[in-house]
């Protein structure tokens, strides 16, 4: 095994936005059976310490590769482009009014104490995800358009910190 590949190549996955959760569980298990370590404990120290950076490696590879955006964002990354989250905040003025929009309908569902009205914006939101991220999957997987791909994670970035204050003002009026 080699510290320094990268996280597909560590669960033998191929390098692709469209994974298979279960796959990626499965073979994260087998990974964490083979490198934990509490297996190494009877090991010499630099056995332990690296079990302890194998394990380290494979949970930061996981967690990566389990969330669609952090994997969009490590693809992209492992392609050389940059996401330019930080630099680059220019979005269509028509994306930036839908989100105004939406943030208006989560704070007024919230200080209104509608809980119906929340659940209904977090089922449109999921749908809007679930478009998004099969639009991304194509850029990615089929057309490895980059600069497009980086424009689709920038949007979905937004879309994930909505989809958090709606799950946080549902929280808050079940408490």
């Amino acid at each position: 095994m080699d510290l320094t590949a990268d996280f597909f190549s560590l669960f033998d996955l191929p390098r692709r936005f469209a994974l298979e959760l279960a796959e990626l569980d499965r073979r994260y298990r087998d990974l964490q059976a083979e490198v934990h370590p509490d297996r190494f404990a009877a090991a010499g120290d630099a056995e332990k310490r690296l079990s302890m950076q194998w394990a380290t490696q494979a949970n930061e590879a996981y967690r990566t590769l389990k969330k669609p955006l952090e994997r969009a964002k490590y693809l992209l990354h492992l392609a050389g482009h940059d996401v330019q989250a930080d630099k680059n905040t220019a979005m269509p003025a028509e994306f930036l009014m839908e989100q105004m929009e939406w943030r208006e309908a989560v704070a007024d569902a919230r200080a209104g104490g509608d809980h119906h009205e929340l659940e209904q914006l977090l089922e449109r939101l999921n749908a809007d995800l679930t478009a998004h991220y099969g639009e991304l999957a194509a850029l990615i997987d089929e057309l490895a358009d980059w600069p497009k791909a980086a424009e689709a994670v920038r949007r979905l970035m937004f879309m994930e910190r909505l989809l958090t204050e709606i799950e946080d003002a549902l929280a808050a009026l079940e408490e």
